[in-house]
């Protein structure tokens, strides 16, 4: 059997009127055009209430709510935040009482490190990969091998181990420095890190001992942290692998011992959505209990607007 060529009757379909239908988009959500000097408050108020830019507005909002109930806001931050120049805003944002601990990579270390010493990072690694230079600068691989080693020797995570050092030594551009900051700030950092991912393991002074047992120190610190955000805030900045591994099995571990973590929020914050930071920071860890946000953007520009936002609403 075939079909006919024949038109489908409209005659007879049902309509009804267009205010009887729900909408996903309103008018009064709409954005609103912005004045000329109007401040960071009136920028923040005038977004649309839709899609990203709410997310946007209720991440603001829990982190203010996480700093004034004491719940806490666990920062988690990848090399990328720290290349990109967004440091002093971070520790602006530790100077405000919005930042309750960091968790972070080797590599963000190591670009913070060099940025305490000599105010400058982020090597070519196009131009210095080929002639053998790639990763070979001698403060950074001698120095910092050094600082972590003689700290966990005393009984310290890398992430202490590092803070301390920039503490004691003050070098010339410690003031544009987070982790200087932090230790400045008595806020905790750890460091988690996947041996041979970073360019001072390529280096003699390199102590695997030291590393492992700096980074499962650093790890049970962590999950210390983790334990403690009932109704606090997740924010995991530019990592794409380890930092959402590591936050997945410290949520693990606090829930073994009974913590629900009830009213979670978590944000990943990248210019780009990834499987793992999705699935083990913004869906997992708040099924049933919380909320996961995803906001996508360059860090250079998303995170001081997110600061603008959070210190606006906190006045």
């Amino acid at each position: 059997m075939t079909f006919p060529y024949e038109e489908f009757d409209l005659s007879s379909i049902h309509t009804y009127p267009l205010k009887s239908r729900p909408s996903k988009a309103r008018a009064e959500n709409f954005a609103r055009p912005v004045a000329p000097g109007a401040s960071a408050a009136s920028l923040v108020d005038s977004l649309p209430n839709i899609l990203a830019a709410a997310d946007f507005k209720a991440v603001a909002r829990a982190v203010v709510d996480a700093k004034q109930s004491g719940s806490g806001a666990l920062w988690g931050i990848g090399a990328h935040v720290i290349k990109t120049g967004v440091g002093p805003v971070l520790i602006d944002l530790m100077e405000r009482g919005f930042v309750s601990a960091i968790a972070t990579n080797g590599a963000a270390v190591i670009h913070d490190f060099e940025v305490a010493l000599v105010g400058a990072t982020s090597e070519d690694v196009d131009e210095a990969l080929g002639p053998g230079r790639f990763g070979m600068a001698e403060e950074t691989g001698r120095v910092l091998n050094t600082a972590i080693t003689d700290g966990v020797a005393a009984g310290m995570g890398i992430g202490q181990a590092v803070t301390r050092f920039l503490a004691d030594k003050q070098p010339q551009f410690a003031r544009a420095s987070v982790l200087a900051a932090a230790a400045r700030l008595q806020v905790p950092v750890t460091v988690h890190v996947a041996i041979g991912t970073d360019v001072i393991h390529m280096h003699p002074a390199a102590s695997g001992a030291a590393l492992g047992e700096g980074s499962l120190r650093d790890f049970r610190y962590f999950v210390s942290s983790v334990a403690r955000l009932e109704r606090g805030v997740y924010l995991n900045c530019g990592s794409a692998v380890v930092l959402p591994e590591v936050f997945l099995k410290a949520v693990a571990l606090a829930r073994n011992r009974g913590l629900a973590l009830a009213g979670l929020t978590t944000v990943n914050l990248d210019f780009a959505r990834m499987y793992r930071p999705l699935t083990n920071v913004v869906a997992r860890p708040t099924a049933g209990t919380g909320r996961g946000y995803s906001l996508v953007g360059h860090h250079e520009i998303m995170i001081p607007l997110l600061a603008a936002a959070v210190i606006a609403l906190d006045r």
